[in-house]
């Protein structure tokens, strides 16, 4: 068993989850990069090798239970509790009330929250059993402070992620667990520049003249902000949610 401090993200293989791992592997952790997404996921691992650090890549969709549990156990069977766990997997696809099925809202709650859930449960009782930890969940400004039209079932979600981030904080404090969230505004990712599923990239440009800090944000904006939170630097926070958007949320444009 290794004793580097690992770290486990899912949704690791693009985006917001990409620059996280890369972050975290720069700090020197072992980073575990999970993802349906095989070859972007495997994609990461070969870049973090390359800079020198340790890394790698586990399969996972996150609607399985069972996935879950298997990932996490071969993480802590080989490097122990993991230190920093950071639930970033998520899904957004823009459908009208009209069309918004039992079976399309069960889709993404089972992804965006209830994925979470999962991979938080099987790896909580090794980081409480320690006496350390510490989980980051991916929210957003569309589960916090807006609605976003035909996308009820993705704002729902993400307003979850809040309450279940809250819950597990309360719960898991007494043990040396810390649980935070981050809210992203506008960033450029794959999700945010789909034509199908959200703005489109004229869409960001016209977005970035609404944000006081004059841009939408890069995946490394809120990767710093999830290694802040990681980190000791941030030993007396838990239970919060920080807004990361450029000043979008305050602006009143």
């Amino acid at each position: 068993m290794t004793h580097a401090r690992t770290m486990l993200v899912t949704g690791g293989g693009i985006g917001i989850g990409r620059a996280t791992a890369l972050a975290f592997a720069r700090q020197g952790f072992h980073v575990v990069v999970t993802d349906v997404l095989q070859a972007e996921g495997q994609g990461v691992v070969d870049a973090i090798t390359r800079a020198g650090g340790s890394a790698v890549f586990m399969p996972l969709d996150v609607r399985s239970t069972e996935a879950a549990e298997a990932v996490v156990a071969a993480v802590q069977a080989a490097h122990g509790p993991i230190d920093v766990l950071v639930l970033n997997a998520g899904i957004a696809h823009k459908v009208p009330l009209d069309q918004l099925t039992d079976a399309r809202w069960d889709h993404t709650l089972d992804i965006d929250l209830k994925g979470m859930l999962r991979v938080a449960r099987a790896a909580l009782p090794a980081m409480r059993g320690r006496g350390s930890g510490t989980i980051v969940c991916l929210t957003s400004l569309m589960g916090l402070a807006w609605g976003w039209a035909e996308h009820v079932h993705y704002s729902a979600a993400k307003a979850g992620v809040i309450g279940l981030m809250r819950g597990l904080a309360a719960e898991v404090a007494r043990d040396g667990v810390r649980v935070n969230a981050v809210s992203p505004g506008y960033v450029r990712t794959a999700q945010l520049l789909s034509e199908e599923h959200s703005i489109g990239p004229a869409g960001a440009d016209a977005a970035a003249a609404r944000v006081p800090l004059g841009r939408i944000g890069e995946p490394a904006d809120i990767a710093d902000v999830v290694l802040f939170l990681a980190s000791d630097q941030a030993r007396y926070i838990t239970g919060q949610v920080i807004v990361a958007d450029g000043g979008l949320a305050i602006s009143p444009q």
